[in-house]
């Protein structure tokens, strides 16, 4: 099993405080247009599919994902654009009217905390229609270290001539107000025609419905990790895409698609924790809610970093990590590389207290009484739960 020891300086790069966003106004060709130039664009693990060299990317390093979010004030509007792979929306702030189809013809609305992912292939734009009056955020994540870019209607793509905005066939932005010389027709991004536009797939508002997941339909465990019965610790887990690192064998996502990523929400109550374990597989936690503190490594090497409220943190694979809530519940949504269900592997002490506790795992990784297996169940189960 990999192991990874992290430096205090490592872990804090890892770490990105709502101090270190770095936005970009003209991330996107629609920068310009009346309604939409107010969007302040945010990558935080790797580029996303901003169309500006001036982005401004707080870990590039490749994930198997990427991370961004979009800022942006009551009634400003993201226009009509289509992905190649999969983008969800983790709204953290406000409600969200999102549009979709060869028009934007279907609406549909979210508010914070809501889950949504959207369909590849597809238009969609979204607009800020929060009751305040102060900007907004949503978070995304996006399929693959390399999405491909986006292509947008081609309605905006006219509309944003008449400010001088274009787009290269490598799909960057070409400003000409700006000082950027206009290239030869050859090398500019053309519209996607009529025909094709047509023959893509229609999603109806109940079909959009069924990949949106809002607070109140969230599906707690309280049995979704070993540690939970142990005093002082009691992560709750809530699947949304995939199976992810969920112990219980009850507990299933209501999103199965593969998008290359799964995501789940974390909850832990004031002062409890997930204690000390390890996955296989890069992840990414992004606080919606309360005060996290990250310990990293195995005792006697341990480092602590404090994320509040909209931080994102990188978790390496192969690392050990245990989580503690501050200064109220703590909630934060896990996304973790690829679509398989995860290997959460802990700590041999935790393993034994649970086994006190008669809890353990069964030989296909998921939480049950101990005194109910036999032993041949209860070895196979310990060597899912633990590796050296």
């Amino acid at each position: 099993m990999q192991n990874v020891t992290l430096t205090q300086q490592e872990a804090h790069r890892r770490l990105v405080r709502p101090e270190d966003r770095v936005s970009c106004s003209v991330a996107f060709i629609d920068c310009k247009l009346p309604g939409s130039h107010l969007k302040q664009n945010y990558s935080f693990i790797g580029p996303g599919v901003t169309q500006s060299a001036s982005q401004v990317v707080n870990i590039p390093e490749p994930h198997g994902f990427n991370i961004g979010a979009a800022a942006m004030p009551k009634g400003v509007t993201n226009n009509l654009h289509l992905h190649f792979t999969a983008e969800v929306f983790l709204i953290h702030e406000g409600s969200w009217r999102f549009r979709w189809g060869a028009n934007g013809e279907h609406e549909a609305e979210f508010s914070a905390p809501a889950i949504l992912s959207i369909p590849t292939w597809i238009f969609r734009g979204f607009t800020n229609v929060s009751p305040q009056d102060t900007s907004g955020m949503v978070f995304t994540v996006l399929g693959g270290n390399n999405t491909g870019g986006i292509i947008w209607h081609p309605s905006i793509l006219e509309a944003a001539r008449e400010y001088g905005l274009y787009l290269s066939r490598d799909n960057m932005l070409i400003d000409l107000e700006a000082g950027d010389v206009l290239p030869d027709k050859a090398d500019l991004l053309q519209p996607l025609g009529a025909e094709h536009i047509a023959a893509l797939r229609d999603y109806s508002i109940e079909e959009m419905s069924q990949r949106a997941v809002t607070g109140d339909q969230r599906k707690w465990s309280e049995n979704a990790l070993l540690d939970s019965i142990l005093p002082g610790h009691g992560g709750e887990l809530a699947p949304v895409i995939g199976y992810g690192l969920s112990q219980d064998r009850n507990s299933a996502p209501p999103i199965h698609n593969p998008h290359g990523f799964t995501v789940e929400w974390l909850r832990i109550q004031d002062q409890h924790r997930v204690g000390l374990h390890c996955c296989q597989d890069i992840q990414v936690l992004m606080v919606f809610k309360g005060t996290l503190e990250v310990t990293f490594n195995r005792r006697g090497e341990e480092v602590t970093i404090m994320a509040e409220e909209g931080s994102v943190i990188s978790v390496p694979a192969g690392s050990w990590r245990q989580y503690r809530a501050l200064d109220g519940v703590m909630e934060a949504t896990l996304t973790t590389q690829g679509d398989q269900r995860k290997r959460v592997i802990w700590d041999q002490e935790i393993i034994k207290q649970a086994l006190e506790m008669d809890c353990c795992l069964d030989p296909d990784g998921y939480v049950a009484k101990a005194s109910l297996l036999p032993a041949t169940a209860r070895r196979a189960g310990e060597k899912i739960a633990y590796a050296d």
